[in-house]
């Protein structure tokens, strides 16, 4: 059984203590499938104050996170995880994908490592971490936020973690398309009902159902996935016939 490791680096340990222990980390963690350890940044300070941050050269706005202590945290982890994989969460990394989520889930161990104020010291990217990551063009507060993003992402796609393991390969971004509607009880809502073929027991009409339904909802909101997926002739006829207006 694979046990994924995340150790988190950062001067807000706190902010882990309730997301990590609720719903699905917890009960994956309670079955060996993945550990989580929070190390707090300030432990590794060379200052008496325990500061982390300090001016930034060339003046500007804000204070900038100390190399030094940010690479004593990452050797102390790495003593006993020597090829964990190193990332520092930034708005200036490329952007997390279900692609990339795949990729980290195979690995054994990850270092996530959170900047605060104006970012991290240059050489942080350059000596300490194997590559940078971003949730998105915003900026947030602090990484925190973001490791959380990228836990919970890489988690789920762990073998064992979801109880069905299908569930991970329909759903949306696994391919290339968004994913097909959903609905349960009741049959009417307000007027709306549920589409009659869902109900038909026709596995193989709920299937095209599916399939175009999918084509459509990614051709209204996300057209640019389109490009990335091999369409059949099927797909091709089921777009044509939409009214995207």
């Amino acid at each position: 059984m694979k046990t994924l490791q995340f150790d988190i680096i950062t001067i807000f340990p706190g902010m882990f203590t309730s997301p990590l222990d609720e719903s699905l980390l917890k009960k994956a963690r309670e079955r060996g499938l993945l550990e989580f350890k929070t190390h707090d940044l300030r432990e590794y300070s060379l200052n008496k104050h325990r500061k982390v941050d300090d001016y930034p050269f060339g003046g500007g706005v804000g204070m900038v996170m100390n190399v030094e202590p940010i690479e004593r945290a990452i050797e102390a982890v790495k003593r006993d995880r020597p090829r964990a994989r190193t990332i520092l969460l930034s708005p200036g990394g490329p952007t997390l994908t279900q692609e990339k989520a795949w990729e980290l889930s195979r690995e054994e161990s990850l270092i996530l490592v959170c900047g605060r104020y104006e970012g991290v010291d240059e050489r942080v990217r350059l000596f300490c971490v194997d590559e940078e990551l971003s949730i998105g063009d915003y900026v947030l507060a602090g990484g925190e936020v973001a490791a959380l993003v990228v836990i919970e992402a890489v988690s789920r796609l762990v073998p064992g973690v979801l109880g069905d393991e299908t569930s991970v390969v329909e759903e949306s971004f696994s391919a290339p398309l968004l994913e097909y509607p959903q609905y349960t009880r009741p049959r009417e809502f307000k007027g709306h009902e549920v589409p009659e073929v869902l109900v038909s027991g026709d596995p193989k009409k709920i299937k095209e159902w599916q399939r175009r339904a999918a084509l459509e909802k990614t051709a209204r909101v996300r057209p640019d996935l389109l490009k990335k997926l091999q369409l059949t002739d099927g797909d091709k006829a089921a777009l044509r016939q939409l009214d995207l207006g």
